[in-house]
């Protein structure tokens, strides 16, 4: 018995095909058979069922499943952590990103520090996708996502979840210069209770902008009235400058609140908060190479907080 066979029994036991099978590990179908009819001569059962249109498990075949994956998987931890020794680090990283994200592209840049991750490191392949803050940390307890950066919407992590908060600022309710809740004109903040019967831009659920937005409301005894939603928060301000409503986002640069026309009126009674953290499993990653990768953004990518919320940092036991 050896790693190739097992891994030609695996292969052929998920596509059900020793043709697929073939295929997917660029080998000719009757070297892939001979070998599978090998281990099964050693183990002395047969472990695929060949009589139907497609390859199924016998009884011994489903016992034996489990353990072959595991040793396969075992074999490439063995061999990515002699690579990481000798600084020839390869593998793969599973890295999730709020939908809506660039709203905090100013406190942190991301790119840059995937550029500088791949530079180093040519070998790791980064697959980077984007996703709601409650759908990515559902990925991050199956073991779909090594790493995320989300929104958080309630104050303590969900378990088994760490963070490192990397950004929180004040939301804010944009608004055109003609709007209502400019009166006074001089004003700079708008209770949360004058929201509730407004036209709301918002972020859509899932995000945790939008967790913080409705559980806020739920507790002051209404449902926030929400006109539009996008994920992108730049856009969300383009609409409120149109005047089509109140777009509740994270406080804007200046300069780009000044290029859409728009007042921005901190949110107060209850005052509200959006948070981005980097989050992963307490337990780490499973991977050198995704170990790797999230040393590097715990080091980089820095919390930005304000004063007032200085001391909150990483959660969970990190």
């Amino acid at each position: 018995m050896d790693i190739r066979q097992l891994r030609y029994f695996v292969t052929v036991a998920e596509e059900a095909n020793f043709t697929r099978a073939a295929a997917r590990l660029h080998l000719a179908q009757p070297g892939v058979s001979a070998q599978v009819r090998q281990l099964e001569k050693e183990l002395g059962h047969p472990l695929l069922d060949r009589s139907g249109r497609s390859v199924t498990l016998t009884e011994l075949g489903e016992a034996v499943l489990p353990y072959a994956r595991a040793a396969l998987t075992a074999v490439e931890a063995v061999r990515q952590t002699a690579e990481e020794f000798t600084g020839l680090l390869r593998g793969h990283v599973a890295l999730g990103l709020v939908s809506g994200a660039a709203a905090a592209a100013h406190e942190f840049d991301l790119a840059a520090v995937l550029a500088g991750f791949h530079e180093d490191h040519p070998g790791v392949e980064i697959a980077l996708t984007e996703d709601t803050s409650e759908r990515m940390l559902t990925a991050l307890n199956r073991g779909e996502l090594d790493i995320a950066v989300i929104g958080l919407a309630d104050e303590e992590p969900p378990p088994g979840i760490s963070v490192q908060v990397l950004v929180d600022e004040p939301l804010v309710a944009a608004v055109a210069p003609d709007d209502p809740a400019l009166t006074p004109p001089d004003r700079t903040s708008i209770p949360l209770a004058e929201l509730r019967d407004r036209p709301l831009i918002s972020l859509p659920r899932g995000t945790g902008i939008r967790g913080v937005l409705d559980r806020a409301c739920a507790q002051a005894g209404f449902r926030p009235r929400i006109a539009f939603e996008a994920a992108a928060p730049l856009f969300l301000a383009q609409l409120a400058a149109r005047g089509l409503g109140v777009a509740m986002v994270p406080a804007l640069p200046a300069g780009a609140a000044s290029a859409f026309g728009l007042r921005m009126l901190e949110i107060i009674d209850p005052p509200l908060r959006g948070r981005v953290a980097l989050a992963w499993r307490m337990d780490g990653p499973s991977s050198p190479a995704a170990t790797v990768f999230l040393d590097l953004l715990r080091t980089t990518l820095r919390p930005n907080l304000t004063p007032q919320e200085g001391g909150f940092g990483t959660r969970n036991g990190t």
